[in-house]
């Protein structure tokens, strides 16, 4: 469902150019999603006050094409945590080069755990 406004907190803002685009011109969806999995992996280690792995990305959902020039916004909030893992909403807007609308264009769910550095589980901190 889209909103009127992002929800969630910034957490990262880049510009799409040329060199991430597909075959048809408009941003590959797999640099969304790389956009999205760094911005989420930063919140995520923030609420573990350490290392965190992506263990599942769900009901990801493209509304709109990001375009060359777009400023884009990606937006995380944390949603559940568990023993070992959080999970969070990720939107991704858009503000259009060419006309300044402001739209999202994608979100889905992110799922981390909290590791160790030999990459074994571990509990996450209290907040």
């Amino acid at each position: 469902m889209t909103h009127a406004a992002p929800e969630g907190e910034l957490t990262l803002q880049t510009v799409a150019f040329p060199k991430d685009t597909n075959s048809g011109g408009d941003i590959f969806g797999g640099w969304v999603i790389s956009q999205m999995d760094i911005a989420a992996g930063t919140t995520a280690a923030q609420r573990a006050k350490g290392r965190c792995s992506t263990v599942a990305i769900e009901a990801m959902r493209f509304h709109a094409p990001i375009l060359v020039g777009d400023l884009v916004s990606v937006y995380t909030q944390i949603t559940k945590t568990g023993r070992t893992s959080i999970t969070m909403h990720v939107e991704t807007w858009v503000r259009r080069q060419r006309t300044g609308e402001i739209a999202m264009v994608t979100e889905g769910d992110f799922t981390f755990v909290a590791i160790e550095k030999s990459g074994v589980k571990r509990e996450l901190p209290p907040e």
